[in-house]
């Protein structure tokens, strides 16, 4: 009898950009992980149960609107936006892990930030992962 491969955590999965952004809705709200896709324009087009029930913010309040002016304003700086909008301009790949606290909406909460894009996909996303 052999012995099964420990399964890799989720939020570190090498694949996870092609996962999130494969699944349907009802998918992406069993997630246990935050999940904010969003687009070119920086507007929030999908935006997870898991992540809604964790900022307390629900999904009418939040799709559509530009995710680092309006929704996630501690995540306007050169550690998250600037590093999807570098990556869109250089048409690279992006995927980053930081060490993250969020701020704004919220008592200070620390999280580790997935960040992924690639110029082939149309959405790019911010992965949260909160300390237990």
């Amino acid at each position: 009898m052999s012995a099964e491969a420990p399964t890799q955590p989720l939020f570190d999965r090498p694949d996870l950009l092609a996962l999130v952004d494969s699944l349907d809705d009802p998918g992406l709200d069993a997630v246990a992980l935050g999940v904010i896709g969003f687009d070119a324009d920086q507007r929030v087009r999908r935006y997870n149960a898991f992540e809604s029930q964790a900022s307390g913010l629900e999904a009418g309040e939040v799709l559509g609107r530009p995710l680092f002016t309006e929704i996630a304003q501690c995540m306007n700086n050169y550690l998250v936006a600037e590093r999807f909008e570098a990556a869109r301009t250089e048409a690279h790949e992006l995927d980053e892990t930081i060490d993250y606290v969020l701020t704004w909406r919220m008592r200070p909460t620390k999280v580790r930030l997935r960040l992924l894009a690639s110029p082939t996909r149309p959405l790019r996303y911010v992965v949260l992962q909160r300390d237990s």
